[in-house]
């Protein structure tokens, strides 16, 4: 297995100024080739600091991946330290100063100082080209490793590694064959999903290997098979998903890249169905769930944000009466609220959402997180009461993938009540 190691230089980056999607970006690409990204690292723009971390890299990684620090300004330090790092000199190369010399022309400036040292590197350095930006990448074969270093402007780094990077490392690197597949489950919790399926997970077979991906309310099931033959590996995955959806069958909503919302507005649409929503606790965030779905025009009617009791009232004619003995935070209100948007929109289902997302508002009777949601269908309305826990933003996610789930297993005929 070919181990690679990802450093990104840049005090902004440990400050937090600006959000390091490169080694993400950088560790799917790899992954892609069958190489395995064992270590990601952020170093501010201190030569010492910066030092210490390749001295540290070589003795893990057989190929480590350098961005940012390449800039013009005193403060870019990427070059001068890996010429020091490899004892090499400093000189100006031929292509790179060209290549800069070509940039400026084409966009109608002069080339300053400033800009022509941006061809200096390290002489032991093979030159990378940016096409993108005039920051020159580099490519050393040094201490029994391949050391990679761009730019670190994400669209400037993206093109050098699929341009000249990518195809030169899987040439470089003769480097195993990786798949991956994944299943998305909804409605179970990690833990109870390992209890359900230890013994399919402790009878996978030693090539393939399984991860458990959680995240609010969602878990996928990641199977990685390593081998020779792209095929092979993708009919024995395949073999072990259909052996385990039988387990996990009533929680299992996509694969690969699905959304929830996604796949129940293809379930809309194969039923001829269309859905409308009216929200009080999650303010238009289950609305935007569907919307942001390019063609949810063909199934979601619109919304009522309902979120004072007055909108309830006038808009949706929840009863006065009823808010004032039940309260906003009720099944009544929750099921008045569904069929008075459902009526209101003409849709054939509508959700809706009513609770405590804190952090204020609870109540011994009506703790923070307590929330009912109701969905609304020709034959009557099924409604849910929810205990939720965490903060304001989760229990308000929670809440719209509670609603969304409902659907799902609506349209499935998973439930009638």
């Amino acid at each position: 297995m070919v181990r690679a190691e990802i450093i990104t230089i840049g005090d902004e980056i440990l400050y937090g100024q600006i959000l390091d999607t490169n080694t993400q970006w950088i560790s799917l690409e790899l992954d892609k080739i069958g190489i395995k990204t064992i270590r990601k690292s952020s170093v501010g723009d201190q030569e010492s600091e910066i030092l210490n971390i390749l001295e540290e890299a070589q003795h893990r990684a057989d190929i480590v991946f350098i961005t940012g620090g390449l800039g013009p300004t005193k403060d870019d330090l990427t070059k001068k330290v890996l010429a020091n790092f490899f004892g090499c000199d400093m000189a100006y190369h031929p292509q790179a100063l060209e290549d800069v010399r070509v940039f400026f022309e084409k966009r109608g400036r002069e080339l300053s100082d400033l800009n022509r040292d941006q061809a200096l590197l390290p002489t032991k350095a093979q030159y990378v080209q940016n096409k993108q930006g005039t920051a020159p990448g580099m490519w050393f074969e040094e201490k029994e490793t391949v050391w990679v270093s761009m730019a670190g402007v994400p669209f400037e780094m993206k093109a050098m590694m699929e341009d000249l990077v990518l195809p030169r490392v899987a040439q470089h690197f003769k480097t195993p064959t990786i798949v991956h597949k994944i299943v998305k489950v909804v409605g179970i919790g990690e833990s109870y999903l390992s209890d359900m399926i230890q013994d399919w997970e402790l009878s996978l077979p030693k090539h393939i290997k399984l991860a458990y991906l959680p995240s609010l309310g969602i878990v996928k099931l990641r199977l990685t098979g390593f081998g020779d033959s792209v095929t092979q590996l993708n009919q024995d995955i395949q073999h072990e998903i259909t052996r385990v959806i039988p387990l996990i069958k009533p929680y299992v909503f996509g694969y690969e890249q699905d959304e929830l919302a996604q796949v129940i507005g293809q379930l809309l649409i194969e039923k001829g169905a269309s859905i409308s929503v009216a929200e009080s606790c999650t303010g238009g965030y289950l609305s935007h769930l569907f919307t942001e779905i390019a063609g949810s025009s063909a199934y979601f009617k619109g919304a009522v944000i309902s979120y004072a009791n007055e909108v309830k009232i006038n808009s949706l004619g929840v009863s006065p009466t009823l808010l004032e003995q039940e309260g906003a935070v009720s099944e009544a209100c929750i099921l008045a609220m569904a069929n008075g948007v459902r009526e209101k929109l003409h849709s054939t289902l509508s959700l809706a959402t009513s609770g405590i997302a804190g952090p204020d508002g609870g109540t011994e009777e009506k703790p923070v997180g307590t929330v009912w949601i109701a969905l609304s269908h020709e034959g009557g309305v099924i409604t849910r009461k929810l205990q939720l826990a965490g903060t304001r933003k989760q229990i308000i996610h929670m809440t719209a993938l509670n609603c969304l789930n409902l659907v799902r297993k609506f349209l499935l005929n998973e439930l009638t009540q």
